[in-house]
């Protein structure tokens, strides 16, 4: 039987995928890597530069970007190593972070002409203009070889998505790069890849191909498919690839790893040599008594800073270490059950910048696994300190908190890598902390931050109330250097009402009230739930230095969930916009496309008496019987409205100055995805299984402290 295909030999199957086959290459032993191997990870990507370098190719296109990615990635897959689970693959894994970097650094880059042949660069400027889930799936494919499951772990993304992005990637470039444009039957469609990557089942690839036989149509259609997936494979042995390219980033690399081992040697200098001056002051500030409580109550600015020296609960560190013409000092550390929490200050000592750290980009901690405590989550988020309430007039210093996971011993070191700062805004009259598109400062940092835990307070409570009509407890409170923290539990069993999450407004004792804190703790805890009681954490000023006998504890709001069924035909399309009513609110559907996904739009008017906030949409019963339908919800605008029905702009750092602010959704997309196959959806009506809204209130509960 005669297909007008070409199945080439050096294509072979590998898990449902074809692709180019490669020199073999030994597998990559995580086990038997020493922790500053780093050698073993550069050779690991110059035997595999190949297919990485046409994937790079995929994000920029002038070598030096190339190189960066490289080098980035290197460094990073070194670094985080020891983060690498065992079910995990390490060859995914090191693509996963190979993709992240190259998506970095594309971010504001414009795409243009490099060296190279002109047919390599007429396929990548192609690829540049697909949508970017489907260059990654074929890029991930036909460049490095992972299969459509390993492609789906890496993009985070179901086997069918990879594949339905591949398919409609492969047809847009086939048409762009002038292989033609042929449609064949739709209903088809689906088995090309399985067809090529010879994956069907005997029945279907006989039905299959005995429809080929009989339709023209599907036999070019097919035929010049293929062509493009050939190019595709063919194209990362066929790039070259400049012979001083790898040497390049290695020399990089060799050259930071140099410079970080003499920082390292140079640090420890410095200690030995003050050490005995260390030791001097230290012996005063015994003997004499009293010592630290005055001298950090004239030294010391910050006032969190200042009540943990003074109660001997820290120390000043004032470890340093400067990169690329910035300074960051780490004045101190404060470890306790709760969090380890860092106090530093950034210096650009070129020009007039602030930076601040955040845990989550460009901060690694090498001994993780052996200080921290992994089975905890990182509840705390540290936010921009307005730098003119704490009185710091210099434009190029910024001073501030991180706030990590809690350590898992009573003593010891932290080793702490920093690659990244984030640039702070200097107009914070405007609210406005970070500029709306992101500015990083790189660099090498490191510190040997050493730490001694301190002990907490722990208080059970074990009061149950009732907050609007709802079972709440109020289970214990954690009183420790850095915070305080409240564990409370509610129902939500039966009634159309339930609690998403409550908020605090302060927590009050004889002597002082402390806030509740807007960034950080208000947290679930996953090992607390039983017995229909859903458990979370919310986070105060600390306590610590008053050793209260009971507190007041006063409630600010609840965020419910309230079911209110309502469901909107759609079989009259062509009158839209259509309006309709729901909780004596207007809702506007605006605009209803077809396909898979089918997307609705609608925008929701906003008056002062709104009852809700946000709509949630679902299915009935009998819907979800007849249909394999799922759904999912994207948000568009918004606005912020305070208690008097004035609206605000929008600004987190500015939300708990409001006067009891809600923010109601205007906008909204709703999208029905078919799962059971790529057919359009066949959309007959909205349901909106009910709505959110935020009660503002005012209970006060009393409890005495064990």
């Amino acid at each position: 039987m005669e297909l007008h295909l070409l199945f080439l030999e050096y294509f072979v199957l590998k898990e449902g995928n074809t692709y180019m086959v490669t020199p073999q290459t030994a597998p990559f032993l995580v086990s038997g890597m020493r922790e500053k191997d780093l050698e073993s990870v550069m050779d690991w990507f110059v035997q595999r530069k190949q297919s990485f370098y046409a994937l790079g190719r995929i994000y920029v296109s002038k070598q030096e970007d190339l190189e960066e990615i490289f080098y980035r990635s290197i460094i990073v897959v070194h670094n985080e190593l020891h983060r690498l689970k065992k079910e995990t693959s390490f060859e995914s894994w090191a693509v996963s972070h190979f993709i992240h970097n190259g998506r970095e650094l594309s971010k504001n880059k414009s795409f243009r002409d490099s060296e190279g042949k002109k047919s390599d660069q007429t396929l990548f400027q192609a690829l540049y203009q697909l949508e970017d889930q489907e260059k990654e799936a074929i890029a991930l494919t036909y460049f490095t070889g992972c299969s459509f499951a390993e492609s789906g772990r890496i993009l985070d993304n179901s086997i069918e998505k990879i594949k339905s992005w591949v398919f409609s990637g492969v047809r847009k470039l086939r048409e762009e790069l002038g292989y033609g444009s042929f449609e064949g039957c739709r209903e088809f469609h689906g088995h090309y890849l399985e067809y090529l990557g010879r994956t069907m089942d005997r029945p279907e690839k006989v039905k299959f191909e005995m429809h080929i036989y009989h339709c023209q149509g599907c036999q070019e259609d097919l035929a010049s498919f293929q062509e493009m997936v050939l190019t595709l494979a063919g194209i990362t042995d066929a790039l070259d690839i400049p012979a001083e390219f790898m040497e390049k980033i290695r020399s990089k690399v060799e050259e930071r790893e140099a410079r970080r081992q003499r920082k390292k040697k140079k640090r420890k200098s410095i200690w030995l040599a003050f050490a005995g001056v260390l030791a001097m002051v230290l012996s005063i500030g015994f003997v004499t008594g009293g010592f630290s409580s005055l001298y950090y109550a004239w030294t010391e600015e910050d006032k969190q800073l200042r009540a943990i020296l003074q109660h001997d609960l820290g120390e000043r560190l004032n470890l340093e270490s400067e990169s690329n013409g910035v300074k960051i000092t780490i004045k101190s550390v404060v470890a306790d059950d709760v969090q380890t929490l860092v106090f530093y200050e950034i210096e650009d000592t070129e020009k007039d910048n602030r930076y601040m750290m955040n845990a989550h980009e460009g901060v690694h901690i090498e001994n993780e696994y052996d200080v921290m405590r992994r089975d905890r989550q990182n509840m705390f988020y540290s936010p921009p300190v307005d730098q003119d309430e704490i009185q710091n007039e210099e434009k190029n210093v910024y001073k501030g908190t991180m706030s990590l996971l809690p350590v898992s011993m009573d003593s010891g070191t932290i080793k702490l890598n920093v690659a990244r700062l984030m640039q702070v805004d200097q107009d914070t009259q405007k609210g406005e902390y970070f500029s709306r598109e992101m500015t990083f400062a790189e660099g090498d940092w490191s510190f040997d931050i050493p730490f001694t835990k301190q002990s907490s307070r722990v208080h059970k409570l074990d009061k149950e109330i009732a907050i609007d009509g709802i079972p709440v407890r109020l289970d214990k409170l954690t009183i420790a250097p850095t915070t305080t923290l409240l564990q409370y539990s509610f129902q939500n069993q039966g009634g159309d009402r339930r609690i998403d999450v409550i908020t605090f407004d302060s927590l009050g004792t004889d002597k002082k009230n402390v806030k509740a804190d807007l960034f950080g703790g208000n947290m679930y805890v996953e090992s607390f739930d039983q017995e229909g009681w859903s458990a979370f954490t919310s986070s105060f000023d600390t306590l610590y230095f008053e050793d209260p006998k009971e507190v007041d504890i006063l409630f600010d709001s609840i965020h419910l969930s309230v079911d209110d069924r309502k469901t909107i035909p759609l079989d009259d399309l062509k009158n839209l916009p259509r309006k309709f009513e729901y909780q004596g609110n207007t809702i506007t559907i605006d605009e209803v496309q077809a396909g898979n996904p089918a997307k609705v739009f609608v925008t929701h008017e906003v008056t002062k008496d709104r009852a809700y906030e946000r709509v949630n949409y679902g299915f009935s019963s009998d819907y979800l019987m007849n249909e394999n339908t799922s759904i999912g919800v994207s948000d568009g605008d918004g606005v912020l409205m305070d208690k008097n029905g004035k609206i605000h702009e929008i600004d987190v750092y500015e939300y708990d100055k409001l006067d009891q602010p809600r923010y109601f959704e205007t906008e909204q997309t709703i999208e029905f995805y078919n799962d059971s196959s790529r057919e359009d959806v066949n959309l007959t009506k909205l349901e909106i299984g009910g709505y959110s809204t935020t009660k503002y209130v005012d209970d006060r509960v009393k409890v005495k402290l064990d």
